[in-house]
């Protein structure tokens, strides 16, 4: 017999001899407590194994795209993956299995932001009145504000395809640089994906887990995984699994080189939401940022191809309030997948990075997990704007500033989505 087990056992014996030799001169009050001190006791003396081994972490991916199929709710445009066995988006099948359907919607809109100076350094110590918040153009006031220095929830989402094989480790080693910068209770998921997204660490704050899961990102293990890749299937999907219910700051860390061949994307605008012509039952890039906006998750999306030179910071900036998607983005030279990772950041927040323009990535990567660190939370109530039409369903542009510090940029998503009813 295990040792272990056996201490068990006799310990069992013990309490139950001396627990018959006293019941004759005790009262039932003194029975009941002699049992639960008994019962601590033994819960103490029992193999730490097995509890510890209840809580150890799974080392088997999840494919979190396994027997999906998209459906649109026709009246409110919605998207929702269903997995096999589950009921029509809406029905009473798919409202008992997706913990999304039973979310009550918020009447505040919260937007993360981060402030950054010149030199892109973050700004700190700012409060509720150094900020302005527009909806739609209009000022509205500021129901909630929050400096807080809760912990982070980051998703590494991590390119796994042929076409990132020169690269890829490099781009662990990125990761690792990200994890030796997070703070003590921040914690972190690991995803990567191919044709298929794979969850290989749901959200842990033990450092020895995620260098694991990273180091089995392995492209050459999805060299079957055949389709293409999907790249904006598994950001959907991680902010879709991994998201829902956490508090505090939300983001998702995108290494890639941006070559997605599941959404059939093009520099006309059309390609991005369903429309004429394409199947309605599919992931389209607004859905994604839909998600994104909706989680309030920010993306900080690590490019492995060049930077175009046109795509400085400083002309980012100065379309943060327009699409970036364009034919026009052609005569710039813009490569339309690194256009597309432009884009998705633009309407999440966060910044995009280019992982051979950085002298150490370690520097970039601690710099990003000092800006998740120092991130604010503005939020207003879209139900005051009703009598302008601003509570329509739709999008609603968004605008945050930072007042009376001109040389300051405010990185945060560009608009929110309030469904049909």
């Amino acid at each position: 017999m295990h040792p272990s087990k056996s201490r068990c056992a006799i310990s069992i014996s013990i309490r139950a001899r001396w627990f018959r030799l006293r019941l004759c001169d005790v009262s039932g009050v003194h029975v009941a407590l002699l049992f639960v001190f008994l019962t601590a006791v033994l819960a103490l003396i029992s193999p730490p194994n097995l509890v510890s081994q209840s809580k150890k972490a799974s080392t088997r991916p999840v494919q979190l795209d396994r027997g999906i199929q998209w459906r649109r709710d026709r009246a409110t445009g919605e998207l929702h993956p269903l997995t096999a066995g589950e009921g029509e988006a809406g029905t009473s099948s798919e409202m008992a299995t997706n913990p999304r359907a039973l979310r009550v919607r918020t009447q505040m809109v919260a937007v993360t932001c981060i402030v950054s100076s010149a030199d892109g350094t973050a700004v700190t110590g700012l409060g509720r009145d150094d900020f302005r918040i527009l909806d739609d153009g209009a000022v509205r006031p500021i129901s909630y504000f929050d400096a807080s220095t809760e912990p982070a929830s980051i998703a590494l989402v991590v390119d796994a395809s042929p076409s990132v094989l020169r690269d890829s480790e490099e781009m662990k080693r990125a990761a690792e640089a990200l994890i030796q910068s997070l703070a003590p209770l921040d914690q972190a998921a690991v995803v990567d994906f191919s044709a298929h997204t794979y969850l290989l660490l749901g959200f842990s704050d033990v450092r020895e887990q995620i260098r694991r899961a990273v180091a089995r990102v392995d492209v050459r293990e999805l060299l079957g995984d055949t389709g293409g890749s999907n790249i904006y299937e598994a950001v959907y999907l991680a902010a879709y699994d991994l998201f829902p219910g956490r508090k505090g700051r939300k983001a998702i860390l995108l290494l890639t080189d941006g070559q997605d061949s599941g959404l059939g994307l093009t520099l006309d605008p059309a390609s991005t939401v369903p429309g004429p012509g394409r199947t309605v039952d599919r992931l389209t890039f607004d859905d994604v940022a839909r998600i994104l906006a909706d989680e309030d998750i920010q993306v900080f999306a690590v490019s492995t191809e060049n930077r175009p030179a046109v795509m400085t910071q400083e002309w980012l900036a100065a379309h943060e309030n327009t699409t970036l998607v364009n034919p026009s983005a052609r005569r710039l030279g813009i490569p339309p997948y690194t256009l597309y990772l432009a884009e998705l950041v633009r309407r999440a927040g966060g910044q995009l990075y280019f992982l051979r323009e950085s002298e150490t990535m370690a520097d970039a990567f601690r710099r990003i997990a000092e800006k998740i660190r120092a991130e604010y939370t503005v939020g207003f109530s879209p139900a005051e704007a009703a009598s302008s039409g601003g509570a329509s369903p739709g999008w609603h542009r968004l605008s945050v500033a930072v007042i009376d510090q001109p040389n300051t940029r405010v990185s945060h998503r560009a608009a929110y989505y309030v469904a049909v009813p």
